[in-house]
């Protein structure tokens, strides 16, 4: 369900310091998440999480992640240069992107990323721009659906990321006879799982291609990397995945492949994004206006610029009304922005307590895909970022957007 670990204390605390709206983060809920998933995954080889910075791509907390021994998955040239400017470098950094320009694999190669290819076509590229390295991954697309036992949690054949098996083959020739020794396999072929044996069979499938990748090849099979997709319960109702029982689900489907666990085997990795900052954010908004006709709208200071994902797919962001959370949900309410868009809605024909001008708006899970996928439509401009630190403090890690930002790129 929806993360209440935070009281409403702290979020009119958080309102008083700093003007609406704007995302918090909770920096010791990030901690506590990435020490519980370290702690999952603590039996296999030389298990790294790679922070997916596109979802949180702000530098504190970056830092974050770092400082807990973390690595960094970045997917363009911007995000490599976040790694590059909080200190990031080396295999802490993987690179996984698709059609991107060439000189982004120049940088990547020179901060000594491990490289993603994501087509049969990119490896002559990166051989042109940075050149094969003795360690290359390769990304898995098996196509049609995926499944579970009987469950589908995932559509791999409509994807446009990864290779057909046939193509990781050829492509792990063709980067062997120009130097390469060792390769990862990687897949990505489902978005916010809630089904706990998505990780492990997603393992099991790539462990037995990549023995067989070895065995084709004659490159040593290096890392097994399952991505991201473990999602979060966005509706109360919903039930939180637990990252433990899906760790001891990869450990025995490392075992099946490979029989023993030891330091020297297949290396282990994710890059989860979602699962490890998605709770541990909010926005926070004042509700603004209330407009009655033909449904109750409340209207608050935030729109789709800071938040887009209700707008873009209709997706559901649990919201309670700070002061509010025992009062009886007894109105009924279309909670939207300021946008001449009508899909500028937050809330649709949701349940709430009675709401006032003024009243202080709490949307939860906007710790990933939140502003980081924000923009300027209509002249709105992008909100703050602020930090609730483990000493239960604030920090603001980015300034809300001004005109003048708006204006600065015109020539």
């Amino acid at each position: 369900m929806p993360n209440f670990a935070l009281s409403d204390e702290v979020f009119f605390r958080a309102a008083d310091a700093f003007p609406t709206p704007f995302h918090l983060y909770d920096e010791n809920g990030i901690r506590k998440t990435i020490r519980d998933v370290k702690a999952a995954f603590s039996w296999a080889p030389s298990y790294r999480e790679y922070f997916a910075v596109k979802a949180l791509p702000n530098p504190q907390i970056l830092k974050i992640f770092a400082e807990e021994g973390c690595g960094l998955d970045c997917s363009s040239q911007c995000e490599l240069l976040l790694a590059q400017r909080c200190g990031v470098r080396g295999d802490a950094i993987m690179f996984s992107a698709n059609a991107m320009p060439p000189s982004e694999y120049d940088l990547a190669r020179s901060l000594g990323a491990v490289i993603n290819l994501d087509d049969l076509s990119d490896a002559p590229l990166l051989e042109k721009h940075g050149g094969i390295p003795e360690l290359i991954s390769v990304r898995f697309n098996p196509g049609g659906e995926f499944r579970g036992g009987t469950a589908i949690m995932g559509n791999p054949g409509e994807s446009k990321y990864g290779m057909t098996r046939d193509q990781l083959r050829e492509a792990l020739l063709y980067c062997r006879a120009r130097g390469t020794k060792r390769f990862g396999l990687h897949a990505f072929l489902s978005s916010n799982s809630t089904v706990e044996s998505y990780y492990p069979s997603l393992a099991s499938l790539l462990f037995q291609t990549g023995k067989a990748l070895e065995k084709e090849t004659g490159l040593v099979f290096d890392f097994v990397n399952l991505s991201g997709g473990v999602g979060i319960p966005y509706r109360p109702e919903e039930k939180a995945n637990d990252i433990l029982a899906i760790g001891e689900g990869v450990r025995k489907a490392y075992l099946e492949a490979f029989g023993t666990i030891r330091e020297d085997g297949v290396k282990l990795c994710s890059e989860m994004g979602r699962f490890m900052t998605g709770p541990q954010g909010w926005l926070l908004t004042r509700v603004v206006h209330e407009k009655q006709i033909y449904r109750d709208y409340l209207g608050v200071d935030a729109c789709a610029s800071c938040l887009m994902r209700p707008a873009m797919y209709g997706a559901y962001h649990h919201i309670h009304i700070a002061g509010k959370r025992n009062a009886p949900c007894d109105h009924l309410y279309d909670v939207t922005g300021c946008l001449c868009e009508n899909n500028d809605k937050f809330a649709v024909n949701r349940m709430l307590p009675k709401t006032e001008i003024g009243d202080l708006a709490v949307i939860h899970d906007t710790g990933a895909h939140g502003l980081a996928m924000g923009y300027q439509y209509n002249g709105r401009l992008r909100c703050a970022e602020v930090l609730y630190t483990a000493n239960d403090g604030f920090r603001l890690i980015r300034r809300a957007e001004t005109p003048e930002d708006y204006f600065a790129t015109l020539v």
